[in-house]
């Protein structure tokens, strides 16, 4: 394994490895917080406001997620790899930068007036009604957040320094304001005052201190914009398709105190699965882009080397993590609850096939793979959904954690079969 990262660091430039690993760090240091935070806030939670109210509040926001997704449609994607090829043309920077801007405004409002019907509509939605309409302030954050941007740019420290003043902030209001539970509201609404406000700086931060210039965009560089992006977000609603309704399918099929445990070990896998590899995904990806347009099969055997050592390092820490089990989930809930330590040992097995698969399926994108991608992430969510609701309907929740390692396990293997056998991705790379 140290002689694969040895070899890794030998094959990128002085220049752009110094970058790549200088917006990792940034990106680490902000999933650090968000390792610790949740290590100090939740067994706070759930002793305060109990496993009902949080498995609540879990449930809300899984639904809110819905509305994040389409927002954001594919923009951390394609506007990220249309901003890292195009840094130095400032005319072309703005407009990309304005008409992803009005896309996700258009799109902000659609998603609230869909959200409103239905938390109007729908008893079980309306009786809880403030914790949802609170929720909704995470997905407004995310629409004027232009995370897009600074990662197009490889200057992932504005991303990272204000979520890590944002976490910080929101740690201390839970604890200032929550003392009991009837303060749970507390919690989504602080989510959505500070997110908001992180969301408005780093826009003002973009619009000024690299001096956007923001131009009104006609209807066809609207159009053009969105198309360009359909196939990704056709990928990312399958993606979260199999991925946020695990909760939501939790909540709708069992109650919200077992929501709360199955909560509590998803958002510890989660955890595991992104820190620090995701940080490293997300520099390395603009940068890997520009490789691929100038030399193919150096960033093809950069990715390979990569993914070696992702697969070897989740293959040493999760049979620890496993063993570990009730001790994280006793430190980071109060507790060692039976039915979250059973839900994150499950989901740990599909964390490894995320591990394994990660920079993998990036590579897609990277050369512009976009229907191999898309046919991964679909296939996934038209077998996983149904798999999903039929597991929790047979063995409550922890039916949940099987089926996603079920249905990981076979994204893994799908897409290693699809790309040895795509001889246009194969060209590409020779």
């Amino acid at each position: 394994m140290i002689s694969r990262i040895k070899k890794i660091y030998r094959m990128s430039p002085r220049n752009a490895r110094k970058v790549v690993l200088k917006n990792a760090f940034s990106l680490s240091a902000l999933q650090m917080l968000n390792y610790i935070l949740p290590i100090i806030i939740l067994p706070y939670l759930v002793r305060i406001i109990g496993a009902g109210k949080f498995g609540l509040i879990a449930f809300a926001q899984a639904l809110a997620q819905y509305f994040s997704i389409l927002v954001d449609y594919s923009f951390n994607i394609t506007a990220t790899r249309e901003i890292s090829l195009c840094q130095k043309q400032k005319p072309r920077v703005n407009a990309i930068f304005s008409a992803v801007t009005v896309i996700k405004f258009i799109l902000t409002l659609i998603s609230l007036l869909i959200f409103l019907l239905i938390v109007n509509f729908v008893p079980r939605f309306r009786s809880d009604y403030l914790v949802y309409i609170l929720s909704f302030g995470v997905v407004i954050a995310n629409a004027l957040f232009p995370y897009w941007f600074f990662s197009g740019i490889e200057k992932m420290k504005y991303i990272s320094n204000l979520n890590i003043i944002a976490g910080i902030i929101y740690a201390l209001g839970i604890f200032i304001l929550v003392k009991g539970p009837q303060d749970y509201l507390f919690i989504p609404f602080l989510n959505a005052v500070i997110f908001i406000a992180m969301g408005i700086t780093g826009l003002l931060i973009a619009l000024i201190k690299f001096r956007i210039v923001f131009i009104f965009p006609g209807f066809r560089e609207l159009i053009q914009e969105v198309k360009s992006g359909w196939s990704i977000f056709a990928s990312n609603i399958s993606i979260n398709a199999y991925t946020i309704s695990r909760v939501f399918a939790v909540g709708l099929l069992t109650n919200n105190v077992l929501t709360g445990y199955y909560s509590i070990a998803e958002r510890i896998a989660n955890i595991i699965q992104v820190f620090p590899m995701h940080s490293f995904t997300q520099a390395l990806y603009p940068r890997l882009s520009r490789i691929f347009e100038k030399n193919r099969k150096r960033a093809f055997d950069l990715m390979n080397r990569i993914q070696h050592v992702a697969t070897d390092g989740f293959m040493i820490s999760l049979p620890i993590i496993y063993f570990l089990s009730p001790l994280i989930i006793r430190v980071a809930a109060g507790r060692a609850f039976p039915e979250a330590v059973l839900s994150l040992r499950l989901l740990l097995i599909a964390v490894f096939f995320v591990g394994a698969n990660a920079y993998r399926v990036q590579f897609l994108l990277v050369c512009a793979r976009q229907d191999i991608f898309s046919r991964i992430h679909i296939t996934a969510a038209l077998i996983g959904v149904p798999l999903i609701f039929i597991f929790i309907w047979i063995f409550s929740y922890w039916g949940a954690a099987l089926a996603t390692a079920l249905i990981e396990a076979g994204v893994t293997l799908y897409t290693i079969q699809l790309t040895k056998k795509s001889s246009n991705l194969a060209s590409g790379l020779r």
